[in-house]
C-alpha cells in the first residue's frame, strides 16, 4: 500500500506498524507479545499509546485484534457507528492533547447496522437512538441516501472527519500543527483488511 505523501513522518510509522499488524491478523499469523499481566503491571501508572482509534462498537470490529496489538499500544474508542457527541469528541481529545498521539485512525465498517437503521428511517427522527441518528443523518441530508450501506459507511468517516476538525480547536490545531494525522479507514468483513479511503470514497 503507498501512503499518502502528506503524513507526517511519525504518523507514518506508526500507520504502516497497524496496517502490517492488519496483515498479520489476515494471515492467521499474530505477533502482539503485550497480552499478559506482566505488560500491564509494566503500565500500571501510566500509559504511552501510539494511536487512537476511533472505532464502532460492533461485535466483530475489535482494533486491538485486527490490527495485532497488545495492551497500551492502542488508545481507543468505541461507539455504535462512530457516531460522535461530546464524550467521544473529548475522548479522543484527551488522546491528542494528554497522550500526544500522532495518529488517530477513524475505523468504519462494512455491515454496520446504524447505517442500515439510519438508511431505513431517514428522515423519521425515531424514539429510540436518537443521539446517533443526530450523527449519522446529515450525511444523508447533504449527499443523500446509499443504495449500498457499506458506502455510507465510508461517506460517513468523511463526516466524522471533519465534524472532528470544526468542533475541536484541540484536534483542529494538532492537525494543522503536523502533530496529528487523521487516517480514514474502512474494514472489510470478507478479506479482513483494513484499508485507507479519499474524498471520493476510493480505496489508496
Amino acid at each position: 500500500m503507498i501512503l499518502p505523501e502528506n503524513i507526517p513522518s511519525n504518523a507514518k510509522q506508526e500507520l504502516e506498524k497497524l496496517l502490517n499488524g492488519n496483515k498479520n491478523f489476515i494471515n492467521g499469523t499474530p505477533t502482539a507479545k503485550n497480552m499478559c499481566l506482566s505488560t500491564l503491571q509494566k503500565l500500571a501508572l501510566y500509559q504511552e499509546p501510539y494511536a487512537c482509534v476511533l472505532s464502532c462498537s460492533d461485535s466483530r470490529v475489535v482494533p486491538e485484534i485486527i490490527f495485532d496489538c497488545g495492551i497500551g499500544e492502542l488508545f481507543v474508542v468505541r461507539v455504535a457507528g462512530i457516531a460522535v457527541g461530546p464524550n467521544v469528541l473529548e475522548s479522543i481529545e484527551y488522546a491528542v492533547k494528554k497522550l500526544h498521539v500522532p495518529l488517530l485512525i477513524l475505523l468504519g465498517h462494512d455491515d454496520c447496522g446504524v447505517m442500515t437503521y439510519a438508511n431505513e428511517h431517514y428522515p423519521e427522527m425515531t424514539e429510540h437512538f436518537q443521539s446517533i441518528l443526530k450523527c449519522v443523518y446529515p450525511v444523508i441530508d447533504h449527499a443523500g441516501q446509499y443504495d449500498c450501506n457499506n458506502k455510507f459507511a465510508r461517506k460517513h468517516t468523511l463526516w466524522v472527519e471533519n465534524y472532528l476538525k470544526e468542533n475541536s480547536q484541540i484536534i483542529n490545531s494538532a492537525v494543522k500543527d503536523e502533530k496529528l494525522y487523521i487516517a480514514k479507514c474502512h474494514f472489510d468483513h470478507n478479506s479482513g483488511e483494513v484499508y485507507l479511503i479519499n474524498e471520493n470514497l476510493e480505496r489508496i
